[in-house]
């Protein structure tokens, strides 16, 4: 697991052009991409990964859109355990790091508004904003190495930030 760093200045400039990587195979049925994760949210650290959510007129358009999205060196993985989202990576050959997580999904899915809702109350409201990362924090220090642990251990409070997010944002 990469370690949690400091907010980096450039990573909207890095989505910006991985963006235009996308748009520039000029992909039949995507919609728009969005900047998810923490990395999207300014002054919260985050481990070094650029999360996308490229939306797709339907999944199936995404299905079809496979090959040439790996011509931008990403791996496909198919669903990977989220049903109606197709999962990409993208992992630099020269040091094995993961780069960029594309989670695609098709336009109208409740995980569109879920990742977007919380991530806009994480940029408008200081106290979540910090109390996310004391969180991130101390899941990091409890489960150093291990994602998935490391996943679980926050997951309950994004839960509940989440849920609180709709409720006020929908």
């Amino acid at each position: 697991m990469s370690p949690i760093v400091a907010p980096d200045p450039n990573w909207p400039a890095q989505v910006q052009a991985e963006a235009d990587r996308w748009r520039a195979l000029d992909l039949p049925g995507l919609v728009t991409i969005h900047h998810i994760g923490s990395t999207s949210v300014p002054g919260l650290p985050a481990k070094p990964i650029i999360d996308l959510l490229p939306v797709f007129e339907a999944i199936e358009t995404c299905d079809a859109a496979q090959a040439r999205i790996e011509t931008l060196g990403y791996e496909w993985l198919g669903e990977f355990g989220l049903p109606g989202r197709r999962y990409f990576r993208l992992i630099d050959p020269d040091t094995g790091k993961r780069l960029f997580q594309a989670h695609c999904y098709a336009q109208g899915s409740a995980e569109i508004t879920r990742h977007l809702v919380f991530r806009d109350a994480l940029r408008d409201n200081a106290p979540l904003r910090a109390a996310y990362t004391s969180v991130k924090a101390r899941c990091a220090a409890l489960h150093p190495g291990d994602h998935r642990a490391y996943g679980a251990c926050k997951g309950t409070w994004i839960d509940k930030a989440e849920t609180k997010a709709l409720e006020h944002y929908t």
